[in-house]
């Protein structure tokens, strides 16, 4: 039968719960066992689609189409297992589907409560399509003592008395502050956020500290003591160099074991980490490294493009060498410093993003990666800069433009699409509807030209990629624009929806409608990244080499 584990925080947000989950499930993967990855939101946004990244962080989205919090990436990334919608849940979603229960007179006159109602729902989705499971993970977001998160506390109090015994265990990370005056770790935070969850009847069983020096004996029998938990499943958390650490360094401070006791499960198979020793030797021992340039609206959060950063550092891992980002705020570009901005970086990526602010800085990098031939990876929206640049500067239409930021701009190159197809389903959308009901969410097929750059960096013809967006090129100028070297070499299957783009007689300049970083793994890097930081490295190469010359 399923186990469940159940992951909360307390003290403060941030901690990294989504990390030590994704990081026991690589332990309980080693050993063999088959793992399922879930998390509660208790927001009340229906979803984080249309929450500022600058807050939030990056929306990641799954191949079926869900816009969820960036900790699904985590945990994709660490199994290698896809999330689907059914891996995550808001109160926001909770409400609103008992709501229209309601509406439709599901509850026959009854007064809707939280609880049995809400509590229910969210057991509900918890327990939901687990039999071929050993163990389903489920973190609960922000921290005990939230007032909206108080329906899923509960939830998870009535489902540890209702499993069989044995079946749920409760894994509680909080933090314990180091007080540089006082010299010592204070475990008086820790001890009031496991009183919090004890009130309302949720024991934990594990406590995972997070920890910026060693927690000492007399420290981890204070917080046993009072917290009410064995010393052994005291579990430190300190920084480590690298996220890719952290599943190692979570099984040799023994959390798997004590999860695997507290579970009453003698006989445990030996783990096998070889994989992510593999990784960790070319995180921490590059044969050399290279710096890329991102420019974007957000970088003032880098969690707003954590799948990029993530994807960049498989990149690196693939050839072998660190890949050191510098982060460029789009809206502070101008032609005057373009050049020393740019000039010190080996490699440009210019992410998706929506609304129009930093567009002039997004269009003049695309411009000069193609003046200068420095590799340039166009993400979505950073594809359809690039086509407008091209369209103003080689094809002399200077007002050429996105009907997103100039709905009556003369020559719309980028516009909304009102219809597609998604495999046989016909898709329809206007700029008037919902905005998430406006865009082409989760993994579409795409065709990809024989003998073009992009079919031989995948060694196919024919891919599934993830979506998230609403504009388009527009295909009305496609003559125009492969007339001065850009070609659409992956169409959607239909042959409506161009998909990528290249760049004639440009070493490395490729432009995707999708977000490959959404599918990047640690140890499967994407071809595209993995293609992008190996010219990356050539580009450093012949610049060396060029300043390296003597000069006559």
């Amino acid at each position: 039968m399923t186990r469940y584990i159940f992951i909360t925080g307390g003290v403060v947000s941030s901690l990294g719960k989504g990390l030590a989950a994704s990081s026991l499930s690589v332990c309980l993967q080693a050993r063999g066992y088959k793992v399922r990855m879930r998390k509660l939101d208790p927001y009340l946004n229906v979803d984080p689609g249309t929450m500022s990244p600058g807050q939030h962080g990056e929306v990641f989205v799954t191949d079926d189409g869900a816009e969820t919090d960036l900790d699904l990436g985590h945990y994709e990334r660490f199994t290698g297992c896809q999330a689907t919608r059914n891996d995550s849940t808001t109160a926001g979603q909770i409400y609103l589907d008992i709501l229209q229960r309601e509406r439709q007179g599901d509850y026959l006159g009854s007064t809707v409560q939280v609880v049995p109602h809400v509590t229910d729902s969210i057991k509900d989705f918890i327990l939901r399509d687990n039999e071929s499971f050993d163990f389903v993970l489920v973190e609960i977001g922000g921290t005990v003592g939230d007032i909206e998160g108080l329906p899923f506390f509960e939830a998870i109090r009535q489902l540890s008395g209702e499993l069989p015994y044995q079946h749920v265990v409760c894994i509680h990370l909080t933090l314990v502050p180091w007080l540089a005056h006082a010299g010592e770790l204070k475990t008086k935070p820790t001890q009031h956020s496991v009183k919090e969850l004890r009130s309302i009847m949720i024991q934990p069983d594990i406590l995972v500290a997070r920890v910026d020096k060693e927690i000492m004996p007399v420290e981890r029998k204070k917080l046993s003591l009072f917290c009410n938990v064995r010393p052994s499943a005291v579990i430190q958390a300190m920084n480590v160099a690298s996220i890719y650490d952290a599943p190692l360094y979570y099984h040799r401070e023994g959390l798997d074991e004590e999860v695997l006791a507290a579970f009453g499960i003698s006989n445990r198979p030996k783990p096998d980490l070889s994989r992510w020793e593999l990784i960790l030797q070319r995180v921490h021992h590059p044969a050399s490294e290279v710096t890329v340039a991102v420019v974007g609206k957000y970088v003032g959060l880098s969690d707003a493009y954590k799948s990029l950063v993530e994807s960049l550092v498989h990149g690196g891992i693939a050839n072998n060498v660190k890949v050191n980002i510098k982060w460029i705020d789009a809206e502070s570009l101008t032609e005057t410093c373009l050049e020393e901005i740019l000039s010190s970086v080996s490699g440009i990526v210019v992410p998706g993003g929506f609304g129009k602010r930093g567009i002039c800085g997004k269009i003049m990098t695309a411009g000069y990666a193609r003046r200068k031939k420095i590799p340039y990876f166009g993400i979505c929206l950073g594809m359809q800069v690039a086509v407008i640049e091209v369209a103003r500067n080689l094809l002399d239409m200077k007002h050429a433009g996105s009907t997103e930021f100039e709905p009556d701009c003369s020559d719309p190159v980028i516009c909304l699409l009102e219809e597609w197809y998604q495999g046989p389903v016909l898709k329809q959308r206007d700029a008037s509807g919902a905005l998430g009901g406006t865009m082409r969410l989760g993994a579409y097929q795409a065709v990809l030209r024989p003998e073009s750059g992009i079919s031989r960096i995948y060694g196919k013809t024919e891919i599934s990629e993830r979506h998230r967006h609403r504009y388009e090129v527009n295909l009305m100028y496609r003559d125009q624009l492969q007339g001065v070297g850009v070609h659409f070499t992956g169409m959607s299957p239909d042959g409506l929806l161009p998909e990528v783009l290249e760049l004639e007689g440009h070493p490395w300049f490729i432009g995707v409608q999708y977000h490959p970083e959404m599918k990047s793994r640690p140890f499967d890097p994407h071809p595209l990244f993995a293609s992008f930081v190996a010219a990356a490295m050539e580009h450093q190469d012949r610049e060396n080499d060029s300043n390296s010359t003597p000069h006559e």
